[in-house]
């Protein structure tokens, strides 16, 4: 499979998970509190690096993935360098549909337990401050409400690409080995 293949094989599965988280929120009422982005301070974040393939490919297509590239490692923070805590919205990701699984999957994912049960995993903001909707959401996924599952989605990328899902780094080196992932395949084929 070609770069480009994989990227569009990715693309494909985020716009099946963002269909799905839609219609979660749809019928549970949930959402992130305008402006927040609390979750994407968290210095531990960590992601695959073809999660963040698509995010690369378009900054190459942009002619930005040599600044991106030089950023990233001139840089010792560990939050996400695609959030600006300036913008103004719902989010604070200035690549919002480039962003990866891990930024999509949570506050509208589950994992499944030890018991084969699924548990919803959201921030403490959405449990308390729609607390309301938060009991009756964990009530319909405990008798099987359609919702996206975290392993079934990293099972979907680990299909595409082995080698680029195998492995969990933070959030940044992730993005640095998705970019340099891209430019090592474009250096031969330009």
């Amino acid at each position: 499979m070609t770069l480009p293949e994989k990227v569009q094989a990715v693309e494909a599965v985020f716009n099946k998970l963002d269909q799905e988280i839609a219609s979660f929120q749809n019928w549970s009422g949930l959402h992130c509190k305008w402006g927040c982005g609390k979750c994407c301070f968290k210095p531990d974040i960590e992601a695959t690096i073809l999660e963040f393939l698509p995010f690369a490919f378009h900054l190459h297509q942009s002619g930005l993935a040599d600044q991106w590239l030089s950023e990233i490692i001139a840089t010792d923070s560990s939050i996400c360098l695609i959030l600006n805590p300036t913008q103004a919205g719902a989010g604070l990701c200035s690549e919002y549909p480039h962003r990866g699984m891990i930024c999509r999957l949570f506050g509208y994912s589950a994992r499944t337990n030890k018991y084969d049960k699924k548990e919803l995993v959201t921030c403490q903001i959405i449990k308390t401050e729609q607390a309301e909707n938060f009991q009756n959401a964990d009530s319909k996924i405990g008798e099987g409400a359609d919702i996206p599952v975290m392993s079934q989605y990293y099972l979907q990328l680990h299909s595409i690409d082995f080698e680029l899902t195998q492995k969990f780094y933070p959030i940044n080196t992730a993005i640095r080995h998705a970019i340099e992932t891209v430019l090592s395949y474009y250096a031969y084929r330009e």
